[in-house]
C-alpha cells in the first residue's frame, strides 16, 4: 500500500471512530437541558459551476440559520460558520423568534465564525485552508465528547473537517453518497420495487447519452421527450430536456440525435452545451423518459435515520417547481395533498429502509412525480437527496416555533393543543424592485405591516435568505397557518406588501 493510500485509510478510520462516538452519546442528548455543542457547517460542497446558475447561491448558507432554534434548549451551544459575516440584525431576528428563552441568554451561547471570503469556493474548503480559524473553532468547543457537526451535505471535505476538529457528523458518510446521486437513486428504487421513469443510469459522456436516447425511444416508441440529468445536479439546475419531435425511425435516429443534442433545453439559465457536455464526461448522468400528463404534482417525502439506527418519517411536501419545463425547485407546500400524502410516505419508506440498511445517517428526501389518472394518482420515484434541502429548513422552523409534532399515521402536523398547521415556503421571492433593501429595511417593513410569526396564535410569516435581498432582490419566506389556503393567503399578502413598499420609495 502506498503512503497516500495508508493516510486515506487512517483518516477514514478516524472518521468511523468519531461516528461510533456519536452513536454512543446520542441518547444522552434527548434531555431538554442536556449540555451539548452543535457546530453548523452550511457549506454547499457541490459542483460550483452548476451552483453558479442559482442567483445569490452563496447566501444559501443562511438557510441553516434555522438551527439557531436549538438555542431554545438552555444548555446547548451553537457555533455557526459562514463565508462572509452574517449581519447582527439577521441574527437578532432569529433569536427573537425563540419561544421561552431570552434573546440575550441565547446570544451568549452562540458563536459566529466567518472566513471573510465571498469567493465561489465551498465554505468547508475555506475553513480547511485557515489553520488559525480551525484553532479558534476547536477552542470554542468546551466538551468535544458532547459535541457534533451538522452540515448541509457531507463530502470528503466535511469528513476531513470532522477529523481535524475531532467532532462527529450527524450526517451521511461520504462513502455512501453514490446512493444519493441520480444513478444511485435509480438503483435504490429498483431494489425497493418502486416505480420510476424508464431510463438508463451511470452514463459517461456524450456517446453513452446518445445511445441511451436511442434505446429509450426503442422502448417507448411514442415518447415525445426525455430528460438528461447531470449526476450531481442541484435543485433541478442540472437537468435538460430533449425532444424527439420530427425524429426518424431506424438507423437514421442515432445521427439525428447526435445533431440535435447540443440543442438541449437547459433548466439552468446560464448553462451551455459545452459546459453540459464536459459535466456529462466528468461526473456522468442519467437519461429518463419525460413523464407527460395534464395534471402533475411533484411531492417528496422526508426521513431521518438517527445515530441509533432508528428510521423516522418526518414529513411530506408538494414541491413548487418552475423553469422551462417545470423541473427547478422554487418552494414547497406542507403537507402534501391529502389524496396521496400517505402513499408517497409509504413508497418513500421502502427506499428509506434500504438506505438505512446501507448505513445512511441523518436527514434525506425522496422526490416523486405524480400524474393524475382518473380518480387516482400514479407515482414515479425521481431522486434521492442525501442532504438537507429546500424542504428542511421550513419544517425545522415549524417544529421549533410551534413545539408541535408530525403524525406519520395521518401525514399532518399538530400543535401541542392538537391544532393542525400547514405552510407555504419559498426560497425565491424575487424582484428587481427589492434590490437595495437592507436587512433593517425588511425588518422595519415587516414590523409596520404585521408580517411576523405570532406565538400566541402559532401562525404567521417569517423570512430567511435575508442577506440576499439587497444585492439580488431575493428573499425566502415561510408562511405558517392552520390550512394551505390561509398559508398561501399569508404569502400573497407578503408579496403585496413588499411590492407596495418598494413602489413607494
Amino acid at each position: 500500500m502506498t503512503a497516500v493510500g495508508a493516510t486515506a485509510d487512517a483518516k477514514a478510520g478516524d472518521f468511523h471512530a468519531l461516528q461510533a462516538r456519536l452513536a454512543k452519546t446520542f441518547e444522552s442528548f434527548a434531555e431538554h437541558d442536556a449540555p451539548r455543542t452543535v457546530l453548523i457547517v452550511p457549506s454547499l460542497s457541490m459542483d460550483q459551476e452548476v451552483l453558479a446558475s442559482i442567483s445569490g447561491a452563496h447566501h444559501y448558507e443562511e438557510r441553516m440559520l434555522c438551527y439557531l432554534m436549538l438555542l431554545r434548549m438552555p444548555r446547548t451551544r451553537v457555533i455557526y460558520l459562514s463565508s462572509y459575516p452574517i449581519p447582527e440584525s439577521i441574527i437578532d431576528y432569529y433569536l427573537h423568534l425563540l419561544p421561552g428563552i431570552p434573546a440575550q441568554h441565547a446570544r451568549s451561547r452562540l458563536t459566529l465564525f466567518s472566513c471573510h471570503d465571498g469567493s465561489a469556493t465551498p465554505l468547508t474548503e475555506k475553513v480547511l485552508n485557515r489553520p488559525r480559524l480551525l484553532d479558534r473553532i476547536r477552542a470554542s468547543v468546551p466538551e468535544p465528547e458532547a459535541a457534533y457537526m451538522i452540515c448541509f451535505n457531507v463530502t470528503a471535505q466535511e469528513r476531513s473537517l470532522a477529523t481535524r476538529l475531532n467532532l462527529p457528523i450527524y450526517g451521511c458518510d461520504p462513502d455512501l453518497l453514490h446512493w444519493g446521486s441520480k444513478s444511485g437513486s435509480r438503483k435504490v428504487f429498483r431494489e425497493a420495487g418502486i416505480e420510476m421513469p424508464e431510463g438508463f443510469e451511470e452514463l459517461r459522456g456524450v456517446d453513452e447519452t446518445i445511445d441511451a436516447l436511442v434505446e429509450l425511444r426503442a422502448r417507448r416508441p411514442g415518447l415525445k421527450r426525455a430528460v438528461v440529468k447531470l449526476e450531481e445536479g442541484f435543485s433541478g439546475e442540472g437537468n435538460a430536456l430533449f425532444t424527439y419531435e420530427g425524429a426518424p425511425d431506424g438507423a437514421a435516429l442515432k445521427p439525428w440525435i447526435r445533431d440535435r443534442l447540443p440543442q438541449l433545453a437547459f433548466e439552468a439559465k446560464d448553462m451551455t452545451w459545452e459546459l453540459f457536455g464536459e459535466k456529462l464526461a466528468s461526473m456522468g448522468g442519467v437519461v429518463e423518459e419525460f413523464i407527460e400528463g395534464d395534471v402533475k404534482r411533484s411531492p417528496s417525502a422526508q426521513f431521518r435515520v438517527d445515530p441509533s439506527g432508528r428510521l423516522e418519517a418526518l414529513s411530506t411536501h408538494d414541491q413548487v417547481l418552475g423553469g422551462e419545463s417545470g423541473q427547478v425547485f422554487l418552494g414547497c407546500l406542507f403537507p402534501a395533498a391529502e389524496d396521496y400524502r400517505l402513499q408517497i410516505q409509504e413508497s418513500g419508506r421502502k427506499a428509506a429502509r434500504i438506505l438505512a440498511a446501507k448505513g445512511v445517517l441523518g436527514r434525506f428526501a425522496i422526490d416523486f412525480l405524480s400524474v393524475k389518472e382518473g380518480d387516482g394518482w400514479r407515482h414515479y420515484a425521481i431522486e434521492i437527496n442525501l442532504r438537507r434541502g429546500g424542504t428542511t429548513h421550513p419544517f425545522i422552523m415549524l417544529e421549533f416555533l410551534t413545539e408541535g409534532q408530525y403524525d406519520p399515521a395521518t401525514g399532518t402536523f399538530l400543535t401541542p393543543s392538537g391544532q393542525p398547521r400547514c405552510y407555504y415556503a419559498s426560497d425565491n421571492l424575487q424582484s428587481d424592485a427589492y434590490r437595495g433593501l437592507l436587512p433593517a429595511d425588511l425588518i422595519d417593513i415587516a414590523a409596520l405591516n404585521c408580517l411576523h410569526f405570532d406565538g400566541a396564535s402559532q401562525q404567521g410569516v417569517m423570512f430567511h435568505l435575508i442577506g440576499a435581498l439587497s444585492e439580488f432582490g431575493k428573499l425566502g419566506v415561510l408562511c405558517i397557518a392552520p390550512t394551505h389556503e390561509r398559508a398561501e393567503e399569508f404569502y400573497r399578502r407578503t408579496t403585496e406588501v413588499l411590492d407596495r413598499e418598494c413602489r413607494s420609495v
